[in-house]
């Protein structure tokens, strides 16, 4: 059995693992308003180009400056993601992953925005995060007379 195939491929399995994980941590962060895990997931040279719905930041305080301006104009927000996929080269790898989600706009409502996000990735000094985040925009919009009537963000009944 040949020692070093098991290690690249343990390797690529716990690097999938890390990616996916920096996915998911994305979504957190938005979705819970927590500035140390959005600012744990970038490089610090890192872009997050969310085009012209949303703008474009480089550097982790251009990008944690962007969520805050999101936050005040989406102040609920549920990210999904699925079908991923990731390709690994050494200590760089790129993906795409499916967004949908809701949000609860300012000004518009209930919002519902669906899109695909391009991704690089680099592991420096063990660590993977972002260093690009490009999202294409499939559509967003608001969803008329769409209003949760239980749950955490439900309106009390009167």
């Amino acid at each position: 059995m040949n020692t070093q195939n098991i290690v690249e491929r343990l390797d690529a399995l716990e690097s999938r693992f890390a990616l996916e994980r920096l996915s998911a941590a994305y979504n957190q962060a938005f979705d819970n308003r927590d500035e140390a895990l959005l600012r744990s997931i970038w490089h610090s040279d890192a872009s997050l180009l969310l085009g012209d719905a949303f703008g474009n930041y480089t550097g982790i305080e251009a990008i944690i400056e962007s969520a805050h301006k999101n936050w005040q104009q989406m102040p609920y927000m549920h990210h999904w993601m699925a079908n991923p996929l990731i390709d690994i080269d050494g200590d760089g790898a790129t993906g795409q992953v499916a967004l949908h989600a809701l949000v609860t706009h300012v000004e518009l409502g209930p919002v519902q925005i669906s899109g695909l996000y391009h991704d690089r990735f680099e592991r420096r000094d063990g660590r993977w995060a972002f260093t690009e985040r490009r999202f294409e925009l499939h559509y967003l919009t608001p969803l008329a007379n769409w209003k949760p009537v239980a749950g955490t963000e439900a309106a009390p009944q009167t």
